[in-house]
């Protein structure tokens, strides 16, 4: 556990990404405290979900919000999270407790989803258990590309992460 270990209720910050031509979604448990100051997905600099996702689509990893978006949509891509608001201790997956799931149905009633990525097994645990029964849709988990997950170096992870640039 961390220091300031007294759980805060969040609520996510941001909207999905998606448009009507996206065809995965891939979804993360919560945004972490660097991605809520950052504004976006992802914002922590240690977490190489931008960098793995860039190799995998074959394109230059993005820097900008505007970027990162483009990138996503020019691909197919829809991004979201599974928690819409819970009650945590600093950035912990594991500290997650009251979640309140965000409802899938505004991605998946909107788009060409047909297939759901988890980025770590948080967001897969968390999916199967608030959303799985509303969408029907399985998830595939895939490692999380957080920097708490050190067993996985960034070339492993462009390697699972592949099965993302087949659909």
């Amino acid at each position: 556990m961390q220091n300031n270990s007294s759980y805060k209720k969040i609520v996510h910050p941001f909207e999905p990404v998606y448009n009507s031509e996206s065809r995965i979604l891939i979804l993360g448990s919560l945004p972490s405290i660097k991605s809520r100051e950052n504004n976006f997905y992802y914002g922590h600099p240690q977490n190489r979900f931008w960098r793995v996702i860039a190799k995998v689509l074959g394109e230059q990893s993005p820097a900008t919000i505007e970027e990162k978006r483009a990138l996503l949509l020019s691909n197919g891509i829809a991004l979201w999270d599974v928690v819409a608001s819970c009650d945590i201790i600093g950035s912990s997956d594991s500290s997650v407790r009251n979640v309140v799931p965000n409802n899938l149905s505004v991605v998946l009633k909107n788009t060409k989803v047909s297939r759901i990525y988890a980025n770590g097994g948080t967001a897969e645990k968390l999916y199967n258990k608030y959303c799985l029964p509303h969408t029907n849709l399985p998830i595939i988990k895939l490692p999380s590309t957080s920097p708490a997950n050190a067993r996985w170096s960034l070339e492993r992870l462009i390697e699972a992460w592949r099965v993302v640039s087949v659909i």
